[in-house]
């Protein structure tokens, strides 16, 4: 189990994580979502005991990070968002230097065990800087569990991946979290969704979010989103705001031709679809459909790190 108990972080006069409480269980796979600035890798930094708190502290296990970093940093497998690789080395020599660092004593099993976890089979005598980005992320990932570590933590383990490798790495993700405490921050949120038990949002170093995926769209579920696809003036569309009451105008995007789409939220508890659509013919544009959408993990994100609630 990990703890985080009130846990501060400043950098000089700037707090990039201000007293922040949450625990994760042992075997569960944690998502880590907050927009660029929100205090995420500050906060895995912090866990991993590469910065220490500036208050508070984190407990992992019967260890705190004050108190007992090396035997936290023994617990833990970090793969931060810039890739630790020594390009000039082969995978073989590169994973060897990890084990010397890891003090691993049977190097050639566990070197064995980790290439086919991640795949590495055919590229172990091949310098790093040969490999693609895909696979460059697999030796991260092999640096990362090859002293099997209790706790793994991801920092976007994906960025910068074209779609099939992205699917291959989440899929070893999801293999590795089987038997491990995982924690990945992520800025896709459909792969947080593929693969979390549990995701916690963080904004402007405060937590503001935290349960499943479904429990955090249910505690938005009184927001109603409603989609327009219309033939109209982009800069007439805003004035719908003023002519039916208590709804807000989220985007108004160009797309092909002539059409635009305008997105529209408005509370549950009163179905404004004919007052919108009266005005519309009020105003002779044209309406080529109106549907309401379900609320997405993205509406979620959106809603809480979005100034006055992504309006």
């Amino acid at each position: 189990m990990i703890q985080l108990q009130n846990l501060v972080k400043d950098y000089g006069s700037l707090r990039a994580v201000d007293h922040i409480n949450f625990t994760i269980n042992e075997g569960e796979i944690l998502g880590f979502l907050g927009p660029n600035g929100a205090g995420k890798t500050t906060t895995l930094k912090v866990i991993t005991c590469f910065l220490s708190p500036t208050a508070g502290n984190i407990h992992v296990g019967d260890y705190n990070v004050i108190e007992n970093s090396r035997e936290i940093r023994k617990l833990v497998g970090y793969l931060p968002e810039t890739n630790p690789l020594y390009t000039d080395m082969t995978v073989h020599d590169y994973l060897q230097f990890v084990a010397r660092i890891r003090n691993i004593d049977d190097f050639r099993a566990k070197l064995n065990e980790v290439s086919q976890k991640c795949g590495l089979q055919g590229v172990i005598e091949k310098p790093i800087h040969t490999l693609s980005k895909g696979y460059r992320q697999r030796v991260g990932l092999a640096q990362a569990i090859i002293h099997d570590p209790k706790i793994l933590i991801l920092d976007e383990p994906t960025v910068g991946l074209d779609p099939n490798q992205i699917a291959e790495i989440r899929g070893l993700i999801k293999e590795l979290g089987k038997d491990k405490t995982l924690i990945i921050s992520s800025h896709i949120l459909q792969e947080v969704q593929a693969v979390c038990d549990r995701i916690v949002i963080i904004n402007k170093g405060k937590i503001v979010a935290d349960g499943s995926t479904e429990e955090l769209k249910s505690s938005f579920q009184n927001k109603t989103k409603l989609i327009l696809e219309l033939i109209a003036n982009e800069d007439e569309i805003s004035s719908i705001t003023e002519k039916v009451s208590d709804i807000s105008l989220l985007s108004v995007n160009k797309k092909t031709g002539n059409i635009t789409e305008a997105i529209i939220k408005y509370g549950a508890e009163s179905d404004k679809r004919a007052e919108i659509y009266d005005f519309i013919k009020k105003q002779n544009w044209t309406i080529l459909e109106m549907h309401r959408d379900k609320i997405s993990l993205e509406d979620v994100f959106r809603n809480l790190t979005i100034e006055d609630g992504g309006e």
